[in-house]
């Protein structure tokens, strides 16, 4: 007969609960390793069905290690899961296995697409390179507050121009420039990081034919392109470009009971950092001129209409069903399509 196992993992150890015909036959712990997880269940559960574990920092990492060595691994939706979880009494890292293996037997579950190690490495340089971008916004915001106590207001400037600026005012201030220059320095040397990390990015973005295509939407840049490949990886995974909305959290919630029928905030599901990158996107659509397309003159629309946010977020939406469908067409950004012909 053919076993169900089911897999609480945390950092240090992973909870193990084996079913077989309706019933569990072994539960136990090991070493948080696919290696150790792999060579248990060699020996108590030969005729592994499904392996079920949920989305969680490890995930990958199992998922890859335990398919690789022919496990039939599958991640599930850990909010699904939690669900199905909560109705056991006592809340344990046992019970959870339990209810794990369960839910492995009986098929419910939402399965979660796992990414490959390629778009992984990609977006772990994104999200480094948006890091440390943020260290250097956060460092020289302070060292504008720390020299604007003692009456020196540094001028508006970016890079290069702003390193001058601080030296400048702070010739003939030792005792505060002991305290300055450091934080400029650690400034200097995150700036420099970053855009070694952008460097990178840029190369990536021009040898993926997918990004290059993305990057003719107005308001897409290198990050927000190499983000949104990622994350679809192959357009395939979605049946229908508006799909896509849906699971970036960009649709609104709907709560429907009786006679109460009304339609809320979006859901805010997802990838949380690509969805901030389109809303960006479509902010710059609709504050540029530059970037007049049939969106903009739609955004703007809806801009009149419900509100500059409202708008924008509904654009992002659009936005990201548009990618999705220029991925499957391969075909480049028209700004032409939906347009008025009498405004161009």
């Amino acid at each position: 007969m053919e076993e169900y196992i089911g897999l609480d993992v945390s950092l240090k150890e992973t909870a193990i609960s084996i079913r077989r015909g309706g019933r569990r036959i072994w539960r136990g712990k090991c070493k948080s390793d696919p290696d150790s997880i792999i060579t248990l269940l060699h020996k108590h559960a030969p005729d592994a069905r499904r392996v079920v574990f949920e989305t969680g920092p490890l995930s990958i990492w199992f998922y890859h290690a335990l398919t690789d060595a022919g496990v039939p691994a599958i991640c599930i939706d850990a909010r699904h899961a939690k669900a199905a979880l909560d109705m056991a009494a006592n809340k344990t890292d046992a019970n959870d296995a339990d209810g794990l293996a369960h839910l492995a037997e009986v098929g419910f579950y939402r399965e979660v697409r796992v990414k490959g190690y390629d778009s992984m490495l990609t977006r772990t340089l994104v999200a480094a390179r948006t890091r440390l971008v943020t260290i250097c916004t956060e460092l020289s915001n302070q060292i504008r507050g720390l020299m604007k106590t003692f009456g020196l207001v540094i001028p508006s400037g970016k890079g290069a121009t702003f390193g001058n600026n601080v030296r400048m005012l702070l010739d003939g201030h030792q005792s505060l420039s002991r305290i300055i220059l450091p934080l400029l320095k650690a400034w200097y040397g995150t700036r420099e990081q970053a855009a070694e990390l952008s460097r990178q990015l840029i190369a990536i973005a021009r040898a993926s034919q997918s990004c290059r295509l993305l990057m003719s939407v107005p308001g897409v840049g290198v990050v927000t392109a190499t983000s949104f490949v990622t994350a679809i990886e192959d357009p395939e995974n979605f049946k229908k470009s508006r799909s896509v909305g849906a699971w970036l959290g960009l649709t609104t919630r709907r709560y429907q009971s009786g006679e109460v029928d009304y339609d809320g905030h979006i859901s805010r599901r997802g990838d949380a950092h690509l969805r901030g990158l389109l809303f960006e996107a479509a902010t710059v659509i609709l504050t540029r001129s530059s970037a007049d397309s049939g969106l903009r003159s739609w955004g703007l629309k809806l801009r009149e209409r419900l509100g500059f946010k409202r708008a924008a977020v509904a654009v992002a939406r659009r936005l990201s069903v548009t990618m999705h469908a220029m991925l499957k067409s391969g075909q480049l950004f028209d700004r032409a399509v939906g347009m008025d012909p009498a405004n161009g």
